[in-house]
């Protein structure tokens, strides 16, 4: 591998799986340390930062991807003819982000703290790809846990779920008694 470009090869091995692969997997296929490939993953970061590359260096836990900047989308939509993304209603964000704070977890759990049935969001959700199943607990029944997915973390722009912003403590938050003592006469 003496007159081959490292970082060539880390970017073609990228740009052909179009999903994200491991650091291990890339290291293997590579032929390189770990220390060679974090060396080429920095080499083609500095290149994607460019104002002239329309690509950049997805980060999303131990693995990396080949991704266009946010930027050309529009371009991409229209010659891929690709709706509009579908916005998450306020239930989906909801029991999303139930999932990614507490993962993996059960429907079960999602309707317990929101306290609705919440299967056809959750499926909704996996359907999407932002969750997927995450095995089945040892509990009677044996109910599907679900996790978050690579394509989670792309969509709200992580690079691991260590990224999510942390939960307001509980003494911050208000409670629905403080609420309804703030609530001026006649409003409803």
């Amino acid at each position: 591998m003496e007159n081959i470009n490292i970082s060539a090869v880390i970017e073609a091995i990228l740009f052909a799986s179009g999903e994200p692969i491991e650091e291990e997997k890339l290291s293997e296929a590579a032929g390189i340390t770990k220390q060679e490939l974090d060396e080429a993953i920095e080499t083609l970061r500095t290149k994607y930062e460019a104002e002239d590359s329309a690509l950049s260096l997805l980060k999303l836990e131990n693995a990396y991807q080949l991704a266009a900047k946010e930027d050309y989308a529009p371009f991409i939509k229209a010659a891929l003819e690709i709706k509009k993304n579908s916005v998450l209603s306020p239930a989906a964000m909801e029991a999303l982000t139930i999932v990614a704070y507490n993962q993996p977890v059960t429907k079960g759990f999602v309707e317990q703290v929101r306290g609705v049935d919440s299967s056809g969001v959750v499926n909704s959700l996996v359907e999407k790809g932002l969750l997927t199943e995450a095995g089945r607990l040892d509990l009677p029944g044996r109910p599907i846990a679900y996790k978050t997915t690579d394509s989670f973390l792309r969509a709200f722009r992580l690079s691991s779920i260590k990224d999510l912003p942390e939960l307001p403590e509980q003494k911050q938050q208000i409670s629905f008694d403080e609420l309804l003592e703030n609530e001026q006469p006649g409003e409803e």
